[in-house]
């Protein structure tokens, strides 16, 4: 084979080399783009959880600040439920005592109506026994009027007795 054969030969080879370099370098581009395509989504991916995150802790700061608030809640809560537990038995309390003073009310009322009623008969009883007493008192006076006028009768008589 002469040189040119060789030549032609060598530069064929090349050919076929380079092509299968281009090949190769077309593929590892390929691949280059796909993974900086790939390093671009899982950059966008990153940025959003991150700011997933950051939300997540905004909440989690939140959740927190809310427990210490209800925690606080829940202490003045239990502070207030032995206030408002004191002021329940006072309340009772007070009702039992209103409960206690509207009875005596009632049995002092009773009473009084009972005595207001006795003190009405009693009146009555005092009248009666009033005009009673005038009937009496007239009657002594009839009486001792009609004894009067018999003594003086009987004093006529007996003086006309004796100067006979």
């Amino acid at each position: 084979m002469s040189m040119m054969d060789k030549l032609k030969e060598r530069i064929s080879a090349l050919r076929l080399e380079a092509e299968g370099a281009q090949d190769k370098a077309d593929e590892a581009l390929s691949r280059v783009k796909a993974l900086e395509q790939d390093l671009l989504s899982k950059e966008q991916e990153i940025t959003s959880l991150s700011h997933k995150n950051t939300l997540l802790e905004e909440e989690v700061e939140k959740l927190e600040k809310q427990l210490a608030e209800a925690k606080a809640a829940a202490e003045d809560g239990a502070a207030h439920g032995t206030a408002n537990e004191s002021l329940t038995r006072k309340i009772s309390q007070l009702e039992e005592e209103l409960e206690g003073a509207d009875k005596n009310l009632r049995e002092t009322t009773e009473k009084l109506r009972v005595t207001d009623v006795k003190a009405e008969q009693y009146e009555r009883k005092v009248s009666s026994l009033e005009a009673e007493c005038e009937s009496w008192e007239k009657k002594y006076e009839e009486m001792s009027a009609k004894y009067n006028e018999a003594k003086t009768e009987l004093e006529e008589i007996n003086k006309q007795l004796e100067s006979f």
